[in-house]
This record gives structure tokens, sequence and C-alpha cells, in this order.
């Protein structure tokens, strides 16, 4: 195993040259959080921290302890870093601004707790987030600064807490993946330069969706499941939170959608904290991301909370994908 951690001054060294700076900083803070919040999910059961609130987010989502503490916890880790203008998250329906951040030039769009609703039965969790350069440091911040695609992050990532904790990240360059050694709360890096493979790995998406999709959306999960696709035979996997899917589809390859519903053709997830960090990391692992119209990066937001579909793995499969729901 290799046994460089994760500091900061592998981040400096690891950063591009256009997002230097303060950017080793904020990733650094990212990995505490990380820490803070694998510990936190590790005593969960043991400290009653299982349930529901009997609150909804902005997402009219039903809130966890553990969504608020995830989302606490990030907003405490970068309390008072004035590299950071304002946080989004989607356990929050406006901005928060950080304090002395005024002349901060990055913004960050966070999921801090994606798939708690598998806590129950011990399932996989994860943390998505993205660091977006900001568009106008000369004005004060508001929610419309969130306003970007894709093409303005300088660094994105997320955090795997499952049988272990890994952070994957990218700073513009290779797409690193660490892990966590608990025994003394030091993540090492043990998946350097990830490459997603092609032409092997699983299809994933939530077959019980079925009848609230098109029937060219129908006809294309159809063929990945009858071992039909041109790209070669998927096996189906769905572990029902994104982080999960997704590190599973990096790793391995293959292809992970949410596609849009007739009702809601918007889909379920988010742009600027899910859907544009995941698509930023697979790009840079050799995969692609798109909504079915455009790659994901192309899309600007016009909300903090909007929602995408999603069809984000190998090229291969992505562009398979496309075609027959479009053919």
């Amino acid at each position: 195993m290799n046994r460089f951690t994760l500091s900061e001054q592998f981040f400096r060294d690891q950063a591009s040259a256009a997002a230097s700076g303060g950017l080793s900083t904020v990733l650094n803070r990212f990995s505490l959080v990380a820490r803070m919040l694998a510990s936190e999910i590790m005593r969960a059961g043991f400290c009653g921290k299982l349930g529901y609130t009997g609150t909804s987010n902005v997402q009219d989502e039903e809130v966890r302890e553990l969504d608020v503490i995830s989302n606490d916890t990030t907003l405490q880790v970068f309390e008072n870093v004035p590299m950071v203008a304002a946080i989004a998250s989607e356990e929050m329906e406006d901005i928060h601004i950080i304090p002395g951040g005024e002349n901060g030039k990055y913004l960050i769009a966070i999921d801090p707790l994606d798939g708690s609703g598998n806590v129950d039965v011990a399932g996989q969790m994860g943390t998505i987030f993205g660091v977006y350069r900001r568009p106008d440091v000369s004005k004060p911040v508001t929610a419309d600064d969130f306003k970007l695609s894709g093409r303005s992050l300088v660094a994105a990532g997320y955090v795997l807490y499952g049988p272990c904790t890994m952070m994957v990240y990218s700073a513009g360059g290779p797409v690193n993946g660490f892990t966590l050694d608990r025994s003394i709360g030091t993540f090492f890096l043990t998946h350097p330069d990830l490459k997603i493979p092609e032409g092997s790995g699983a299809y994933s998406i939530n077959e019980a969706n079925e009848p609230k999709w098109d029937e060219n959306t129908r006809k294309m999960v159809a063929t990945f499941r009858t071992q039909q696709a041109d790209v070669g035979q998927r096996s189906g996997r769905y572990a029902g939170a994104l982080v999960g899917d997704f590190h599973r589809t990096l790793l391995k390859g293959g292809i992970y959608m949410y596609p849009g519903e007739v009702n809601k053709p918007n889909g379920k997830l988010r742009l600027l904290y899910e859907n544009a960090p995941l698509a930023y990391l697979v790009e840079r692992a050799g995969g692609a991301a798109s909504n079915g119209e455009m790659p994901i990066l192309d899309v600007v937001a016009d909300s903090l909370h909007q929602r995408t579909p999603l069809f984000i793995g190998s090229k291969g499969d992505v562009e398979e994908a496309i075609r027959r729901m479009n053919g």
C-alpha cells in the first residue's frame, strides 16, 4: 500500500496551478469533516442518533438526526475559513455565509450525508462536495453566485462511510482515493490515479421506478437488464446510496442511472452538490456524465437545489444509454 498521507502538503502538490492557494486548506477541512462524521456514524446506534427529527428539509424529505449532525459539523469546520465565502447544503433552503469570508474566492456545495436512510441497516452512506470558483469577489455573496455550471468547479470529491471510510477527490488533476486508518485517525493513499474501466461492471438503477418512466427509458434499461447492451453484459447492482453506487462504478466500470420521470422530468438528484461533483470526478477518471441531452458539467444551475437526470459511468455505457433513450 502506498503510505502517502492525506496531508495539506499532498493537497498543495496535487492542486492544479489554476486552483492553487487556499484550496489545499479547504480540502484539508473536508478531510476533517470526513473523520468527524465517520466517528459520529460509528457511534450513532449506541448514542440513539438513528431516528428522525420529525421535520422535513427543503427537499421535502424527512430529516434524520444524523442529517442535522452532518450539516452542523460541516458548518462548524468551515467557520472562519476566509477563502470560502458561502456554503450551499442539501439540508438548508438558503446559503450559509461564512463570517470573515467576504473576499473568499470559493463557494462550497455539499450533500453532508447521502444515503442516510441506510443508517438503520448499517448500509453505505457518504458525503459529496464540490468547490466552485466564486464568479465575482467584489460584491456581497448571494445565492445567485451559485448559478454556475460544473465547469466552475476547481475541486470535487466524496467520502464513503462503510466497512472502511474512503475519501476520493480531484483538484483538477488525477482522481485519488484515500482510506482512513481508524487506529490513528489518518487517511492514507490507497487508490492513486483512478481510471474507470471500460467493458465491465454493473448497471445501477432503481427499477421499482419503471412505471414512472417513458417508453424509451424502459426499453433502454431493459437492454441492460436482459444482457443485450452493445457494450457487453452488465449485472444489476443498486445500494440505495448514490455515493456507494458511484464508488463501485468508478472502480469496476458500468453505469449509474437516475432518469427523469414522466411527471418529474428533472428526476431526483441535485445538480450543484451531487451530480456536478461526481461528473467532475468521472470525467477526470476517463468516464462520462450526462443529463440525457448534454454533459452534466455543461448544465448551468438556475437555483440552489436544481435537479437533473443523471447517467454516469464508463464512457461507452453512458453513450449507449443516451443513444438508446434518444433513438
